[in-house]
């Protein structure tokens, strides 16, 4: 019987786990029971973005993948608690490090663009806070996006109503190596921005207000095609609510700043395969 290709969810799952290998140690603990490893655990959590599912739904899946079984060297499923009580102890740090290890699989050139985007809690009843006339905040998401390749090099996320001019300061700080050209929109003209941008040796392409004729000369025409490329980040979030879920299904915040940064990470090996 002819072999059967690699399917595309096959290639994935092969990309994590190799990222994974790279990225963290093979246990949490030298306490660890080595049941399953971290390896394993990254490739499951990434594999639930990936198909926009539930734990229970997952694992029910893999029942019938011995291949994907094989791919990660898995003998038996975990339970659905065990692997949320997993993304309950992988901290931030580590899938900061895996979205780092992400980027590493393209071809950069320095654009990079700045947008943000609001992601809605799943767990509020639309029913219950309307009757009761609460406010459930959006999550405000903002992505740093290679232009070049659309792969998502870094985020920031927060609960308030936080200004895009704090924001956007940190994430300059956080990949001056990373970033030559940063391209945004009038929102983020601030001159604090273009101020820090230029110290840190990264241009700011960004749109001046015009509220007169002279500051529409403020604008250089021959960069339009360079600036056009910021577009770009809007694609990228328009791909991550369509393909991946507009809604986050975690209860606490913290879990709800992972689960968002495991979606980039899931974003960044798709585009890579």
């Amino acid at each position: 019987m002819q072999a059967l290709p690699k399917s595309w969810l096959l290639q994935f799952v092969e990309q994590v786990f190799h990222l994974a290998r790279r990225a963290v140690d093979r246990y949490s603990s030298k306490f660890s029971k080595r049941r399953y490893t971290l390896h394993q655990y990254i490739v499951l959590l990434c594999l639930k973005v990936r198909k926009n599912t539930t734990y229970r739904m997952l694992l029910d899946e893999l029942i019938e993948m011995p291949r994907i079984w094989r791919a990660i060297d898995l003998e038996e499923l975990p339970s659905p608690s065990t692997l949320c009580k997993v993304l309950n102890r992988l901290e931030m740090a580590v899938w900061r490090v895996l979205l780092n290890f992400s980027v590493t699989l393209f071809p950069t050139n320095g654009v990079v663009g700045i947008d943000a985007s609001g992601f809605d809690r799943s767990h509020a009843s639309k029913h219950y806070t309307k009757r009761t006339k609460l406010t459930i905040q959006q999550l405000k998401v903002t992505l740093l996006v290679v232009t070049r390749v659309n792969a998502i090099l870094d985020l920031h996320v927060a609960t308030t109503r936080k200004h895009d001019t704090r924001i956007a300061q940190s994430l300059i700080k956080r990949n001056t190596d990373e970033v030559t050209i940063l391209l945004g929109d009038k929102g983020y003209g601030d001159q604090n921005i273009r101020k820090l941008a230029r110290e840190e040796g990264v241009r700011p392409l960004i749109k001046h207000r015009e509220f007169s004729s002279l500051h529409k000369t403020w604008n250089p025409r021959q960069d339009a095609d360079l600036y056009g490329q910021r577009s770009q980040n809007e694609t990228v979030n328009s791909r991550l609510k369509r393909k991946y879920g507009a809604f986050d299904h975690s209860r606490h915040w913290w879990k709800q700043f992972r689960e968002l940064t495991i979606i980039c990470i899931t974003h960044n090996l798709d585009r890579s395969l």
